[in-house]
Order: structure tokens, then C-alpha cells, then sequence
């Protein structure tokens, strides 16, 4: 038993000092059109969220997928607008990847 809360308290030791633990991410909601926007184009590439429950990655280029990924539009809800042109999404070549 000794063992495993010692892994266990190691595990959360790493996931501290990593960063990986759970932080709050951007909602577009909250934010305006050209704020979202020029979150995307600062960043490059950057995860969003665009409700409550879902987030998704966006970016500023072609140069932000992998090679075999291409760019789709990518729209957001903001406070200003329902239908925010924010950048782009990276989706596979071989299909819709939505």
C-alpha cells in the first residue's frame, strides 16, 4: 500500500511540475471577435474553448499542421459576433477531418 501512494504522490508531483494539471482556457464567448483573433494570430496555435464543454485548436497558417493536414475556416461565437472568423483548423488531407 506504501508503494502505491508513493507513486501516486510522485505522479502528481510530475503532472504539478509539468503544468499539465487542469487550467482554464480561453472562451471565445468572452472575448470579442478581434480579441479572438488576435489571440490566434499572436499565438499562432492555440487551444479555445468555444462553449462550456468544448475547446478545439486553432491556428493562424498552414505552417501550425502537420504536413499531411490541411486548413479549413475555422467560426466562433463571441460576445460581438455569433460567427467570428478566427483563423484556421488543421484537418487530414484525406477527408473533412471536422
Amino acid at each position: 500500500m506504501r508503494n502505491g501512494v508513493a507513486v501516486a504522490i510522485g505522479f502528481l508531483s510530475c503532472l504539478a511540475a509539468s503544468g499539465a494539471a487542469a487550467a482554464p482556457r480561453a472562451n471565445t464567448t468572452t472575448m470579442t471577435c478581434a480579441e479572438a483573433q488576435a489571440l490566434v494570430a499572436g499565438s499562432g496555435a492555440v487551444v479555445l474553448a468555444t462553449s462550456t464543454f468544448l475547446y478545439y485548436r486553432f491556428v493562424s497558417s498552414q505552417a501550425q499542421c502537420l504536413r499531411e493536414q490541411v486548413t479549413h475556416p475555422a467560426f466562433v461565437p463571441t460576445s460581438d459576433d455569433p460567427e467570428c472568423p478566427v483563423g484556421y483548423r488543421c484537418a487530414s488531407a484525406l477527408g473533412t477531418g471536422r
